[in-house]
Formats: structure tokens, sequence, C-alpha cells
């Protein structure tokens, strides 16, 4: 054990950064980094196709905050026990406790009403997002790491995390080291973020705007499920199995499914693509700088939209 401790991760010895009289929570700072270098890269995308970079600035603001609430009602409604007789610790969102698939849900939807009433259809503004979101969950992980919350079970790798004893679950007392979850889910997000830049470039005009996201929403679902499979927390179950192993189960096969039936363009006859979304190809307004060029899905406004539709 004491090899595995020498080539460990350490954990921080407080989730919190004092700067000066400020106190801030290292959480709610690295989901704060997380929404900006998202809203970014959504803004940089947009712009390359001829959009307006505010409008995602715009969209941001009702996307974000629903999807943290969101995420916080997936967290409680899904962890009840905890909370019961202290329900006043369900809006300390700064001492963790984020569900990602709740604030997905609830984040989209909300962001796509904002982005139809800016003239946006929604597989463009679904596509827009794709490689955007991962990167931001990538960088709220690391705030499991200063928490030192949701690691996986023990390991004797020499990237094994260190978790001092008052954060060890009950069982695990003398074990020092544990698998880094957030690292693990923070990688792959990483490399979903790029396959689907990569993706989007290759299959130029060949698939339908949203598919990017439902390759994003397949992507995630498989690596949070191998993920979460490595997790010692307690969790909600159903069946005897963790719930969020059954979420993103369900989200993958669903997003495959979509994109097996729905996912390719129609063909093209008389300058039109065939089904619904007979829209143009896309507007490639050149290199975006967050590694995409535009390719795959319809130019912003394009479809039902238009530039000042509801």
């Amino acid at each position: 054990m004491l090899s595995a401790i020498v080539g460990s991760i350490p954990s921080p010895s407080s989730g919190q950064l004092h700067l000066g009289p400020l106190r801030l929570t290292a959480y709610g700072l690295m989901i704060a980094l997380g929404v900006m270098a998202a809203v970014e890269i959504a803004r940089r995308r947009h712009a390359a196709r001829g959009g307006d970079p505010d409008d995602f600035s715009q969209i941001a603001v009702w996307g974000v905050v629903a999807g943290l609430i969101g995420a916080r009602l997936y967290h409680v409604l899904t962890d009840l026990d905890r909370f019961r007789g202290h329900w006043g610790d369900t809006v300390k969102v700064w001492e963790g406790g984020l569900g990602i698939p709740g604030g997905l849900l609830l984040g989209v939807l909300v962001g796509l009403w904002a982005a139809r009433r800016r003239g946006m259809t929604a597989g463009y503004a679904l596509d827009i997002v794709a490689p955007a979101i991962p990167v931001a969950q990538a960088i709220g992980r690391w705030g499991n790491w200063w928490n030192q919350e949701l690691f996986g079970g023990p390991t004797d790798l020499p990237w094994g995390l260190q978790i001092d004893p008052t954060h060890r679950p009950a069982g695990y007392e003398d074990v020092a080291t544990y698998h880094p979850t957030f690292l693990y889910e923070g990688l792959w997000n990483l490399a979903l973020a790029g396959f689907i830049v990569w993706l989007e470039r290759r299959t130029r005009g060949r698939l339908r705007p949203g598919s990017m996201f439902a390759v994003y929403v397949a992507g995630y679902g498989i690596g949070r499920f191998w993920v979460e499979s490595l997790r010692i927390d307690p969790a909600q179950q159903l069946f005897g199995v963790r719930f969020n192993l059954l979420i993103a189960a369900l989200a993958t096969v669903l997003a495959l499914g979509w994109l097996a039936v729905f996912g390719r363009r129609g063909p093209v006859v008389a300058g039109h693509a065939a089904g619904a979304d007979a829209d143009a190809g896309d507007d490639g307004a050149g290199d975006d700088g967050a590694g995409d060029d535009g390719a795959g899905d319809d130019g912003p406004g394009s479809g039902g939209g238009g530039a000042g539709g509801a």
C-alpha cells in the first residue's frame, strides 16, 4: 500500500479557496469555469457559421440557470434519504450534489426554447453545443476532487486517489487510495468533444442536424456507464442496479436508435433534402477556433426559424 500512496494523486485538504476576505468554494468555481468554457466554444462555433456570438451568451443565461435547477432537483429526488429531516440542505449546491441527467434535460429544453426565440432550428442549436457540453462537464468534475467525493472503489494503481479518513465510506476506513472517477470521466468527456468535432468534419453534410448532439448523448452515456460502475458511494437503486447506470444505458440506447433511424439525411432531389429537415447544407463560415469548421449542420436560422422567428 505504501508504494501506491507514493505514486498516488493527492486530494486537497479543503474544498474552499481564500482570496483575502473572499471565500470561494472550489466546487462552485469549477462549475463556473466549465460554463464559461462551454459558452465560449458555442459562441465561436456559432460565429463561424455567420451567427452573432452574443446569441449564445443570451441562450446560456436561460439554459445554465435551468440546468443548475434541473441538476439539483435530480440529485435531491434520487437521494431523498439524505435530505429527510434536513430539507434546508437541498439548496446547498456549493456543498456538491448536481445530477447531470436532470441538468441536461431541463437545461437543454429551456436552452432550445431560448434558441428558437432567436431564430435557430433545434438541430442547429443542439449541434453547436454538442462538443461544448462535455468540455464543461470535464472541468466541472474537478469539483468532486476538491470535495473528495464520488470516487471509485479501492485501487493500488499508481494513479489512485488519496482520500482523507474523514471522507472514506463506511467499511473502507483503512483504505487510502481509490479510483479517481472524476479524472476518468473528465478525460473521457474531453476525448468525446474531440471525437464529435472530428466526426463533424468527416461527415460534412451527410448527417441530419442534431446528429452531433445524439453522438454526444450516446458517448456520454457509454462513458458514464463504466465510470458509474466503479463508484462505491451510496446511491438510489432500481431492481438492484444503481439508478444512474440505468439512465446512462437508456440514454445511450435512445441516442444510438435515433442515429440509426434518423441520423442520415434523405436523398437530395431538385436541390432539396427529403424529409422534415429539408434545409440547405451548412454555411461553413470557416474555422471557429474551437476545432470545428462548421461541418454537418444547417446555418443559423435556417429551416423554419428565420432570423426574426419566434
